[in-house]
């Protein structure tokens, strides 16, 4: 695998991003006009945020060096991708105005072949989620990325951190992020941003060592909407970053879908007026992947929690064809009473039913991945950060 490229003059519009971004700020340019103004050339951008030092800052990013900024990206140990590499840049990103001259990127760059829309959704959705939030996220990141589905999210705290960590045992999950590729945002998932890069994709428009800036994440959500087929917002208030981000991929034509959850919560709010607007309902994986890619042209096979040793022991009993607990007793050489509790464990976790008189199936719930680990607490989420969600 060759190594991806990008051209000097795609990196050089990073480099002048990144010198804008504190006049962008103050410029009070928000929300859906942001892909407006990053649509503007070289010039007409500057000229528009920093009229008073447009030339002087304009002159300076074109004196940059092919050197210096290959060097740079070697110091970040990223590297980066531009439009004009037809072989790598994802196709989804060619679609809008207004689309990144440059990803800049860490992970394994061959991963961005499997970045076209039919086979990447994009899961996002409130900072502040609820357990109901949080737990279908990991699910659908999952389920998802068990199908073959690239899972992108955008590293927040809430629902783009379940997400990630679904997908991350069973599949490709990718985080694009406001800031530089090499500054996680939240800090407080730089551990999550490593294992991403380690067997996904972090990616960023940003040049390398830039700081979170109140724009840049809206200028990332449109980015999130590219890659993907199909958006899903599981919680979000009624103006968000996450409704920002399914605004984006209406713009883009591509398929819209939210989570139903209860009317009286205000994490709700969003996702139910997008339902009442014409999103399609997401109840689980499969929803997705028929919208998609048509109805039951692949299948989510649900997983469930992780089973003590002798629980699991009795559900493959179960599936070997014993119906009772005392033929799974019998099998395993446990005494009636701890078959009963093994088999009691598996039935409340979803891996066996049990008829009226007492005789037990195996249910279609998938085994989880044997990496697959709790999902560990949401620190700081009470605090509204720069990305707005």
């Amino acid at each position: 695998m060759r190594e991806p490229t990008a051209c000097a003059g795609c990196l050089r519009r990073g480099q002048l991003m990144g010198r804008l971004a504190p006049y962008i700020d103050r410029s009070g340019m928000r929300g859906a006009r942001i892909p407006e103004l990053l649509r503007l050339s070289n010039d007409d951008l500057a000229h528009a945020v920093a009229p008073g030092v447009a030339e002087q800052i304009v002159e300076s990013v074109a004196s940059i060096g092919e050197g210096q900024l290959r060097e740079e990206l070697a110091r970040s140990r990223c590297w980066a991708c531009c439009q004009h590499d037809e072989s790598l840049f994802p196709g989804g990103l060619r679609d809008g105005a207004g689309a990144p001259w440059a990803l800049i990127g860490q992970g394994d760059p061959a991963l961005l072949a499997r970045l076209e829309p039919h086979d990447a959704v994009a899961v996002v959705g409130s900072r502040r989620a609820s357990s109901y939030g949080r737990e279908v996220s990991r699910q659908l990141g999952a389920d998802l990325a068990r199908a073959g589905m690239a899972v992108v999210s955008g590293l927040a705290f809430g629902v783009d951190a379940c997400a990630h960590r679904g997908a991350l045992d069973d599949g490709l999950t990718v985080a694009v992020l406001g800031t530089g590729a090499d500054v996680p945002y939240p800090t407080n998932h730089r551990s999550l941003a490593r294992r991403i890069a380690e067997s996904g994709l972090i990616l960023s428009e940003m040049p390398p060592g830039t700081g979170a800036w109140r724009w840049s994440f809206p200028a990332r959500n449109r980015i999130i909407a590219g890659l993907a087929g199909m958006t899903v917002v599981v919680e979000a208030a009624e103006r968000s970053g996450s409704i920002l981000t399914a605004d984006f991929a209406v713009d883009l034509g591509r398929d819209l879908g939210a989570v139903p959850g209860p009317v009286s919560a205000r994490t709700s709010v969003g996702t139910n007026a997008l339902l009442a607007n014409g999103a399609a309902v997401v109840r689980d994986a499969q929803d997705v992947l028929d919208s998609v890619l048509g109805p039951q042209a692949r299948g989510a096979e649900p997983a469930g929690e992780a089973l003590s040793a002798g629980a699991r022991l009795a559900v493959q009993v179960v599936e070997q064809g014993a119906t009772t607990c005392d033929e799974v007793a019998a099998v395993l050489g446990l005494s009636a009473g701890d078959a009963a509790a093994a088999l009691s464990a598996a039935e409340g976790a979803g891996y066996v039913r049990v008829s009226l008189v007492g005789a037990y199936t195996r249910t279609e719930l998938a085994w989880p991945s044997t990496s697959a680990s709790a999902e560990p607490g949401t620190p700081a989420e009470g605090q509204k950060g720069v990305d707005g969600s």
